[in-house]
């Protein structure tokens, strides 16, 4: 097994087989996600069954309650886009599950079908976020935490155009609209790696705890351009036979809707995860 580590987030595995891991060659693989918060795999060969076994080696399942799920395989979600269907799913920098009051350990995606070109993942690293800031930034936000929901992006109150448009994709909102905002800390120490991480996004975080939204998009703003400067994205091109599999607590990812008129389909499954500390 080989492990490059690449300078702005991530890692890629070579050499290894998913399918049929050594116990030996598993604690390698969990090593490497533990310290760099995303894994990518290549030329792997993967059947539903492979990708729910490899899933549950990481962890319990946490089934989707927003996304159109497989047929025959309920703990696999379903990332697709039809060649006529203009929006595509995860389009915008976010993390998946901060909304959840225990947010998730991490998502393995599976390559299905993909386009002739386009559809890349971009990642970026919330280490390298957080240690980009300058130090009496970091201590400012050590000590806020930070309102997620879920509502405004899977709930009823849902932007027409867009709720037709992932029609049968995504859905559930009152489901959505049953979630409680948790609250998580700005700054944690992530569970596994014992770093210092940035935990908002784009898309989930609504504002600080005690802050109005007003006052606290400024700030945010800020911190998500630190987060997402040119230097610090790694883009995944993927082909076939192609994994990722990323930390939630430690990285944001975008998928590119660089490929229309194309198919699309991507498989993925999400591992349970746990509260999230403060860092101290």
């Amino acid at each position: 097994m080989n492990i490059e580590i690449f300078p702005d987030v991530g890692a890629e595995v070579t050499g290894v087989d998913l399918r049929k891991l050594s116990t030996a060659e598993f604690e390698q693989v969990r090593t490497a996600f533990d310290q760099n918060g995303l894994l990518f795999f290549r030329d792997q060969h993967l059947s539903e069954d492979d990708h729910i076994a490899l899933a549950e080696r990481f962890g319990r399942i946490n089934v989707n309650r927003f996304f159109a799920a497989h047929a025959d395989y309920p703990q696999i979600a379903l990332v697709t886009k039809e060649p006529e269907q203009k929006a595509n799913i995860g389009g915008g920098w976010h993390t998946d599950h901060s909304y959840d009051h225990e947010p998730a350990l991490g998502s393995i995606l599976v390559a299905r079908e993909l386009p002739p070109a386009g559809g890349d993942t971009a990642f970026v690293s919330m280490y390298a976020a957080y240690d980009a800031l300058s130090s009496g930034l970091k201590q400012t936000l050590e000590r806020l935490r930070a309102v997620h929901s879920a509502r405004h992006i899977f709930g009823a109150a849902l932007d027409e155009e867009y709720a037709a448009a992932m029609k049968g994709r995504i859905g559930n909102p009152t489901a959505a609209d049953q979630l409680s905002d948790p609250i998580h800390p700005v700054v944690i120490r992530h569970p596994l790696s014992g770093k210092k991480a940035l935990y908002v996004n784009p898309a989930f975080t609504l504002r600080f705890d005690g802050w109005t939204k007003e006052e606290s998009q400024p700030l945010l703003d800020y911190l998500y351009s630190v987060a997402t400067a040119d230097e610090r994205v790694h883009r995944f091109k993927w082909r076939p036979g192609s994994i990722a599999f990323w930390d939630n607590r430690a990285t944001w990812h975008f998928a590119q809707n660089d490929y229309q008129g194309h198919l699309r389909i991507m498989h993925r499954i999400t591992v349970d995860g746990c509260a999230l500390a403060a860092a101290s």
